[in-house]
Protein backbone atom coordinates (compact mmCIF):
# COMPACT_ATOMS: atom_id res chain seq x y z
CA UNK A 1 0.00 0.00 0.00
CA UNK A 2 1.17 3.69 -1.01
CA UNK A 3 1.77 5.83 2.36
CA UNK A 4 2.87 8.53 2.99
CA UNK A 5 5.42 8.48 5.56
CA UNK A 6 6.10 4.81 4.96
CA UNK A 7 9.18 3.15 6.37
CA UNK A 8 9.30 0.37 4.70
CA UNK A 9 12.90 1.07 3.00
CA UNK A 10 14.01 3.10 6.37
CA UNK A 11 13.38 -0.66 8.69
CA UNK A 12 17.13 -2.14 8.53
CA UNK A 13 18.47 1.89 9.57
CA UNK A 14 15.77 1.44 12.80
CA UNK A 15 16.78 -1.40 13.48
CA UNK A 16 20.36 -0.47 13.18
CA UNK A 17 20.20 2.15 15.43
CA UNK A 18 18.08 0.22 17.96
CA UNK A 19 20.98 -2.22 17.88
CA UNK A 20 23.64 0.50 18.85
CA UNK A 21 21.36 2.52 21.06
CA UNK A 22 19.38 -0.70 22.77
CA UNK A 23 20.78 -2.79 25.72
CA UNK A 24 19.81 -5.78 24.12
CA UNK A 25 18.46 -8.88 25.76
CA UNK A 26 15.54 -11.30 24.89
CA UNK A 27 11.81 -10.45 24.30
CA UNK A 28 12.01 -6.54 23.97
CA UNK A 29 8.75 -4.72 24.09
CA UNK A 30 8.17 -2.14 21.40
CA UNK A 31 5.19 0.07 20.76
CA UNK A 32 5.03 1.67 17.54
CA UNK A 33 2.38 3.95 18.59
CA UNK A 34 1.62 5.70 15.33
CA UNK A 35 1.30 2.40 13.33
CA UNK A 36 0.29 3.32 10.07
CA UNK A 37 0.38 -0.07 7.49
CA UNK A 38 1.72 -1.15 10.69
CA UNK A 39 5.47 -2.02 7.96
CA UNK A 40 7.69 -1.43 11.87
CA UNK A 41 5.39 -3.40 14.21
CA UNK A 42 5.62 -6.49 11.55
CA UNK A 43 9.52 -6.21 10.99
CA UNK A 44 10.16 -6.67 14.52
CA UNK A 45 7.64 -9.01 15.34
CA UNK A 46 9.65 -11.05 12.54
CA UNK A 47 12.72 -9.95 14.75
CA UNK A 48 11.60 -11.16 18.11
CA UNK A 49 10.38 -8.31 19.72
CA UNK A 50 6.52 -8.35 21.60
CA UNK A 51 4.78 -5.92 19.75
CA UNK A 52 2.19 -2.96 20.45
CA UNK A 53 0.92 -1.11 17.55
CA UNK A 54 -1.28 1.78 17.56
CA UNK A 55 -3.15 4.53 15.09
CA UNK A 56 -5.63 6.90 15.64
CA UNK A 57 -7.07 5.38 12.28
CA UNK A 58 -9.20 2.33 12.41
CA UNK A 59 -8.38 1.04 9.05
CA UNK A 60 -4.79 1.20 10.24
CA UNK A 61 -5.78 -0.94 13.44
CA UNK A 62 -7.80 -3.07 10.84
CA UNK A 63 -4.44 -4.11 9.38
CA UNK A 64 -2.32 -3.92 12.48
CA UNK A 65 -5.06 -6.40 13.92
CA UNK A 66 -5.17 -8.95 11.53
CA UNK A 67 -1.42 -9.01 10.77
CA UNK A 68 0.45 -8.11 14.15
CA UNK A 69 -1.78 -9.16 17.32
CA UNK A 70 -2.50 -12.29 15.16
CA UNK A 71 -0.12 -14.77 15.53
CA UNK A 72 -2.10 -18.01 14.00
CA UNK A 73 -3.77 -19.39 11.32
CA UNK A 74 -6.67 -18.58 9.60
CA UNK A 75 -8.67 -21.72 9.28
CA UNK A 76 -12.54 -20.35 8.87
CA UNK A 77 -13.73 -23.46 10.36
CA UNK A 78 -17.24 -22.46 10.23
CA UNK A 79 -17.94 -21.68 6.86
CA UNK A 80 -16.51 -24.31 5.46
CA UNK A 81 -19.98 -26.06 7.60
CA UNK A 82 -22.15 -24.09 5.30
CA UNK A 83 -20.01 -25.58 2.27
CA UNK A 84 -17.81 -22.25 2.02
CA UNK A 85 -14.21 -23.84 1.50
CA UNK A 86 -12.56 -20.56 0.08
CA UNK A 87 -14.45 -17.42 1.35
CA UNK A 88 -11.65 -15.80 -1.05
CA UNK A 89 -12.99 -17.32 -3.89
CA UNK A 90 -16.51 -16.59 -2.67
CA UNK A 91 -16.01 -13.09 -1.94
CA UNK A 92 -14.22 -12.70 -5.21
CA UNK A 93 -17.26 -13.98 -7.13
CA UNK A 94 -19.70 -11.97 -5.35
CA UNK A 95 -22.66 -10.12 -6.84
CA UNK A 96 -21.52 -6.90 -7.11
CA UNK A 97 -24.36 -4.23 -4.70
CA UNK A 98 -24.91 -0.38 -4.56
CA UNK A 99 -24.08 0.31 -1.21
CA UNK A 100 -22.52 3.39 0.52
CA UNK A 101 -19.44 3.35 -1.73
CA UNK A 102 -21.00 2.92 -5.20
CA UNK A 103 -23.43 5.63 -3.94
CA UNK A 104 -20.60 8.05 -3.24
CA UNK A 105 -17.27 7.43 -4.57
CA UNK A 106 -18.24 6.13 -8.48
CA UNK A 107 -19.45 8.17 -11.61
CA UNK A 108 -22.52 6.28 -12.45
CA UNK A 109 -23.49 6.11 -8.34
CA UNK A 110 -22.94 9.75 -8.06
CA UNK A 111 -24.31 11.25 -11.07
CA UNK A 112 -27.16 12.84 -9.46
CA UNK A 113 -25.45 13.94 -6.83
CA UNK A 114 -24.19 17.86 -6.27
CA UNK A 115 -20.97 16.26 -6.92
CA UNK A 116 -19.58 13.74 -9.24
CA UNK A 117 -16.64 11.02 -8.12
CA UNK A 118 -14.17 8.82 -9.61
CA UNK A 119 -12.46 6.48 -6.74
CA UNK A 120 -13.66 3.81 -8.99
CA UNK A 121 -15.34 1.85 -11.43
CA UNK A 122 -18.98 1.27 -11.42
CA UNK A 123 -17.97 -2.66 -11.20
CA UNK A 124 -15.22 -2.29 -8.51
CA UNK A 125 -17.74 0.23 -6.47
CA UNK A 126 -20.15 -2.08 -6.47
CA UNK A 127 -18.10 -4.96 -5.56
CA UNK A 128 -16.53 -3.37 -2.83
CA UNK A 129 -19.93 -2.84 -1.26
CA UNK A 130 -21.36 -6.41 -2.24
CA UNK A 131 -17.91 -7.86 -0.07
CA UNK A 132 -18.22 -5.87 2.79
CA UNK A 133 -22.04 -6.13 3.57
CA UNK A 134 -21.08 -10.37 3.40
CA UNK A 135 -18.34 -9.80 5.79
CA UNK A 136 -20.56 -7.73 8.31
CA UNK A 137 -23.13 -10.29 7.94
CA UNK A 138 -21.05 -13.63 8.14
CA UNK A 139 -19.55 -11.70 11.53
CA UNK A 140 -23.26 -10.90 13.08
CA UNK A 141 -24.03 -14.52 11.91
CA UNK A 142 -21.25 -16.34 14.57
CA UNK A 143 -20.15 -17.62 10.30
CA UNK A 144 -16.63 -15.75 11.37
CA UNK A 145 -14.80 -15.35 14.56
CA UNK A 146 -13.05 -11.89 15.45
CA UNK A 147 -9.49 -12.58 14.26
CA UNK A 148 -11.48 -14.21 10.73
CA UNK A 149 -13.44 -10.96 10.57
CA UNK A 150 -10.24 -8.15 10.65
CA UNK A 151 -8.55 -10.78 8.48
CA UNK A 152 -10.76 -10.59 5.26
CA UNK A 153 -11.47 -7.05 6.32
CA UNK A 154 -7.88 -6.00 6.16
CA UNK A 155 -7.73 -8.09 2.64
CA UNK A 156 -10.46 -6.13 1.81
CA UNK A 157 -8.43 -2.62 2.26
CA UNK A 158 -5.56 -4.17 0.66
CA UNK A 159 -7.20 -5.08 -2.16
CA UNK A 160 -9.12 -1.42 -2.76
CA UNK A 161 -6.56 0.50 -2.04
CA UNK A 162 -4.88 -1.50 -5.71
CA UNK A 163 -7.56 -0.70 -7.99
CA UNK A 164 -8.24 2.97 -6.36
CA UNK A 165 -8.22 6.09 -9.34
CA UNK A 166 -5.75 7.76 -7.03
CA UNK A 167 -2.87 9.44 -6.95
CA UNK A 168 -1.60 7.29 -3.59
CA UNK A 169 -3.80 9.59 -1.91
CA UNK A 170 -7.31 10.03 -1.45
CA UNK A 171 -7.43 13.44 -0.89
CA UNK A 172 -8.32 14.02 -4.69
CA UNK A 173 -9.47 11.20 -7.48
CA UNK A 174 -7.63 11.13 -11.23
CA UNK A 175 -10.18 12.70 -14.01
CA UNK A 176 -9.89 9.49 -16.06
CA UNK A 177 -9.75 5.72 -14.85
CA UNK A 178 -5.90 5.14 -15.05
CA UNK A 179 -4.57 1.14 -15.92
CA UNK A 180 -4.84 0.17 -12.33
CA UNK A 181 -8.07 1.40 -11.50
CA UNK A 182 -9.32 -0.27 -14.83
CA UNK A 183 -8.69 -3.88 -13.05
CA UNK A 184 -11.09 -5.86 -11.37
CA UNK A 185 -10.95 -6.30 -7.26
CA UNK A 186 -9.59 -9.01 -6.11
CA UNK A 187 -9.13 -10.20 -2.55
CA UNK A 188 -5.85 -12.33 -2.18
CA UNK A 189 -5.27 -13.49 1.91
CA UNK A 190 -2.50 -11.45 3.32
CA UNK A 191 0.35 -13.37 3.92
CA UNK A 192 0.54 -14.17 8.01
CA UNK A 193 3.16 -13.50 9.92
CA UNK A 194 3.39 -16.15 12.98
CA UNK A 195 5.95 -16.45 15.50
CA UNK A 196 6.73 -19.28 17.71
CA UNK A 197 8.44 -17.77 20.79
CA UNK A 198 6.73 -16.10 24.23
CA UNK A 199 6.00 -12.58 22.93
CA UNK A 200 2.88 -10.92 22.50
CA UNK A 201 1.35 -8.83 20.23
CA UNK A 202 -1.34 -6.20 20.84
CA UNK A 203 -3.64 -3.73 18.68
CA UNK A 204 -5.45 -0.91 20.12
CA UNK A 205 -7.03 2.19 17.93
CA UNK A 206 -6.37 5.17 20.76
CA UNK A 207 -5.24 8.38 20.46
CA UNK A 208 -1.58 8.16 21.26
CA UNK A 209 -1.33 10.95 24.04
CA UNK A 210 -3.84 8.81 25.88
CA UNK A 211 -2.53 5.27 25.33
CA UNK A 212 0.81 6.48 26.73
CA UNK A 213 -0.50 7.12 29.87
CA UNK A 214 -1.60 3.17 30.19
CA UNK A 215 0.95 1.26 28.60
CA UNK A 216 4.76 0.64 29.24
CA UNK A 217 7.86 -1.07 27.77
CA UNK A 218 11.20 -1.07 26.73
CA UNK A 219 11.17 1.30 22.99
CA UNK A 220 8.66 3.80 22.65
CA UNK A 221 9.21 4.49 18.39
CA UNK A 222 7.58 7.63 17.19
CA UNK A 223 6.66 7.92 13.60
CA UNK A 224 3.72 10.90 13.77
CA UNK A 225 2.48 13.23 11.00
CA UNK A 226 5.39 15.61 9.89
CA UNK A 227 3.42 18.58 8.36
CA UNK A 228 0.14 19.63 7.97
CA UNK A 229 -1.14 16.95 5.29
CA UNK A 230 -3.71 15.12 7.93
CA UNK A 231 -4.04 11.08 7.45
CA UNK A 232 -7.93 11.22 8.31
CA UNK A 233 -8.37 13.40 5.04
CA UNK A 234 -5.46 11.12 2.94
CA UNK A 235 -7.16 7.94 3.69
CA UNK A 236 -10.94 8.64 4.36
CA UNK A 237 -12.14 5.78 1.92
CA UNK A 238 -10.06 3.08 3.23
CA UNK A 239 -11.35 4.30 6.74
CA UNK A 240 -15.16 4.01 5.56
CA UNK A 241 -14.39 0.73 3.86
CA UNK A 242 -13.18 -0.58 6.59
CA UNK A 243 -15.50 0.83 9.41
CA UNK A 244 -18.45 0.41 6.67
CA UNK A 245 -20.26 3.21 8.83
CA UNK A 246 -21.94 5.12 6.47
CA UNK A 247 -20.26 8.33 7.86
CA UNK A 248 -21.94 12.07 6.56
CA UNK A 249 -19.66 13.12 4.39
CA UNK A 250 -19.04 16.20 2.54
CA UNK A 251 -17.33 18.14 -0.49
CA UNK A 252 -15.70 17.29 -3.60
CA UNK A 253 -13.80 14.60 -2.02
CA UNK A 254 -16.64 13.36 -0.15
CA UNK A 255 -14.36 13.38 3.06
CA UNK A 256 -15.59 12.11 6.49
CA UNK A 257 -17.03 14.88 8.54
CA UNK A 258 -15.33 14.15 11.71
CA UNK A 259 -13.20 16.40 13.94
CA UNK A 260 -12.26 13.96 16.41
CA UNK A 261 -8.96 12.54 14.50
CA UNK A 262 -7.05 15.87 13.62
CA UNK A 263 -3.83 15.43 14.92
CA UNK A 264 -2.07 17.96 16.93
CA UNK A 265 1.12 16.87 14.95
CA UNK A 266 -0.21 18.46 11.80
CA UNK A 267 -0.50 22.04 13.68
CA UNK A 268 3.00 23.87 14.14
CA UNK A 269 2.09 25.86 17.10
CA UNK A 270 0.58 22.52 18.71
CA UNK A 271 3.59 19.60 17.64
CA UNK A 272 6.43 20.59 20.19
CA UNK A 273 3.94 20.81 23.19
CA UNK A 274 2.45 17.15 21.13
CA UNK A 275 5.64 15.32 21.31
CA UNK A 276 7.22 16.51 24.83
CA UNK A 277 3.69 15.42 26.44
CA UNK A 278 4.06 12.09 24.74
CA UNK A 279 7.75 12.23 26.12
CA UNK A 280 6.84 13.33 29.59
CA UNK A 281 4.32 10.03 29.93
CA UNK A 282 6.17 7.60 28.24
CA UNK A 283 7.14 4.50 30.77
CA UNK A 284 10.07 3.65 28.15
CA UNK A 285 13.12 2.77 28.80
CA UNK A 286 14.12 4.23 24.87
CA UNK A 287 12.30 6.73 23.11
CA UNK A 288 13.38 7.07 18.97
CA UNK A 289 11.41 9.43 16.91
CA UNK A 290 11.27 9.66 13.12
CA UNK A 291 11.57 12.48 11.77
CA UNK A 292 12.97 14.67 8.53
CA UNK A 293 14.56 17.61 7.47
CA UNK A 294 11.19 19.12 6.06
CA UNK A 295 8.92 18.68 9.57
CA UNK A 296 7.48 21.14 10.88
CA UNK A 297 9.17 20.75 14.23
CA UNK A 298 12.62 22.14 13.91
CA UNK A 299 15.44 19.84 14.86
CA UNK A 300 16.81 22.09 17.37
CA UNK A 301 13.21 22.00 18.83
CA UNK A 302 13.67 18.11 19.29
CA UNK A 303 17.19 18.09 20.43
CA UNK A 304 15.40 20.48 23.63
CA UNK A 305 12.90 18.48 24.34
CA UNK A 306 14.77 15.01 24.23
CA UNK A 307 17.28 16.69 26.39
CA UNK A 308 15.20 17.65 28.71
CA UNK A 309 14.74 14.13 30.04
CA UNK A 310 17.92 11.73 29.74
CA UNK A 311 20.60 11.39 26.81
CA UNK A 312 20.20 12.41 23.58
CA UNK A 313 21.69 11.25 20.67
CA UNK A 314 20.42 11.66 16.70
CA UNK A 315 21.59 9.03 13.25
CA UNK A 316 20.23 10.71 9.74
CA UNK A 317 19.83 9.02 6.78
CA UNK A 318 19.23 10.71 3.35
CA UNK A 319 16.05 8.90 1.86
CA UNK A 320 13.61 9.15 -1.40
CA UNK A 321 10.99 11.46 -0.72
CA UNK A 322 6.98 10.19 -0.98
CA UNK A 323 5.78 11.81 -3.98
CA UNK A 324 1.61 11.38 -4.67
CA UNK A 325 2.15 12.05 -7.82
CA UNK A 326 4.60 12.42 -10.89
CA UNK A 327 2.94 15.92 -12.08
CA UNK A 328 4.00 18.19 -9.05
CA UNK A 329 7.12 19.80 -8.71
CA UNK A 330 9.32 19.47 -5.77
CA UNK A 331 12.00 21.37 -4.55
CA UNK A 332 14.03 18.03 -4.48
CA UNK A 333 13.96 14.22 -4.75
CA UNK A 334 15.38 13.23 -1.03
CA UNK A 335 15.02 14.26 2.03
CA UNK A 336 17.10 13.64 5.57
CA UNK A 337 15.35 10.83 7.86
CA UNK A 338 16.52 11.81 11.47
CA UNK A 339 15.96 9.11 13.93
CA UNK A 340 16.21 11.24 17.49
CA UNK A 341 17.12 8.97 20.50
CA UNK A 342 16.67 9.36 23.91
CA UNK A 343 17.68 7.12 26.70
CA UNK A 344 15.17 7.98 29.24
CA UNK A 345 16.53 9.02 32.90
CA UNK A 346 14.01 10.23 35.72
CA UNK A 347 14.95 12.98 36.57
CA UNK A 348 13.31 16.43 37.86
CA UNK A 349 12.32 18.59 34.99
CA UNK A 350 11.45 22.27 35.51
Amino acid sequence: MNYIGSKLSLLEFIEEVIIKEVEQKDNLILCDIFSGTGVVGKYFKEKGYSVISNDIQYFSYVLAKAMIENNGEIKFEDLKKINIDDPFIYLNNIKGRKGFIYKNYCLEGTKNNEFQRLYFTDYNAKKIDAIRLKIKKWRKDGLINEKEYFYLIASLVEASDKIANTASVYEAFLKDIKKTAQKELEMKPLELNIQNNDCFYFATNEDADGLIEHISGDILYLDPPYNSRKYDTNYHILETIALYDSPKIKGKTGIRVEETKKSKFCIKKEAPKALESIIKKAKFKYILLSYNDEGIIPIETIKEIFSKYGEYTCYEKKHKRFKADNSRNYLKDYTIEYIHCLKKINKLVI
